[in-house]
């Protein structure tokens, strides 16, 4: 079997990260290994030759739900929905009236910068750290 890596780029560039994540949580699973693994052993030896230059290369960012007033509630759970998917209408209430809470873990910055944005429009007040 012939591997198409074009269409294996193309086909996981239109996947969102919560379905890239679980590929590789199966993928893991599956061949018995861990893809964290590697990234702390490369982390480690970047970090002993330039710190500096490490923390301002960040990469992954968390989309913090800082608060959301009373008045822009239900447009906010509907904006949750819309940046978490799979979440559901009892999930995204809670974690609005939960505020504050993160949203979004580990999300790349263009995935954060949407998130914020989109959270935002609905009158939430949002933190990207």
């Amino acid at each position: 079997m012939a591997l198409d890596k074009a269409n294996i780029v193309e086909l996981l560039s239109n996947a969102t990260v919560i379905e890239i994540a679980d590929l590789v949580k199966e993928l893991e699973t599956k061949w018995g290994v861990t893809a964290a693994a590697p990234v702390a052993v490369a982390a480690a030896a970047g970090a002993a030759g330039a710190a500096a230059p490490a923390a301002e290369a960040k990469d992954t960012f968390d989309v913090i739900l800082v608060s959301v007033p009373a008045d822009k509630k239900i447009a906010a759970i509907k904006a949750v929905r819309e940046v978490k998917a799979g979440l559901g209408l009892a999930e995204a209430k809670a974690l609005v009236e939960g505020a504050p809470k993160p949203v979004l873990e580990g999300a790349n910055k263009a995935d954060s910068d949407s998130a914020k944005k989109k959270l935002e429009e609905a009158g939430a007040k949002v933190e990207v750290k």
